[in-house]
């Protein structure tokens, strides 16, 4: 997958530019993002491309030096599930992280 990095956002389109995944991120301050939204399109759910979408948003953040919190549910929960391999860019408790704010993408 060829991911596309814009500021707020990381993202796949298809060949016929249909948005395929994508992760919104929004600055809390100018060393913390959260991650508000993952998204992946409905023919490719079930193949574990989330995860992808995740493991490219992690290594983002790691390599921009940031700090991460998800009010994502899903981000929430693979963050907390891959914790260990995390925890350098885990800037709060997973307890203070909250679900997701439902904006009609889901």
């Amino acid at each position: 997958m060829n991911w596309i990095y814009e500021e707020g956002r990381i993202y796949y389109e298809n060949e016929d530019k249909k948005l395929m995944a994508e992760a919104i991120l929004t600055a809390i301050s100018n060393d913390e993002i959260d991650i508000e939204h993952v998204y992946v399109d409905p023919s490719l759910r079930g193949q574990g491309i989330a995860g992808k979408v995740m493991e490219v948003v992690t290594k983002h953040i790691r390599e921009n030096g940031l700090k991460t919190t998800a009010t994502c549910s899903y981000a929430k929960s693979w963050l907390v599930k891959n914790r260990t391999f995390n925890e350098d860019i885990i800037s709060r408790n997973e307890n203070d992280i909250f679900a997701c704010r439902i904006d009609g993408k889901h």
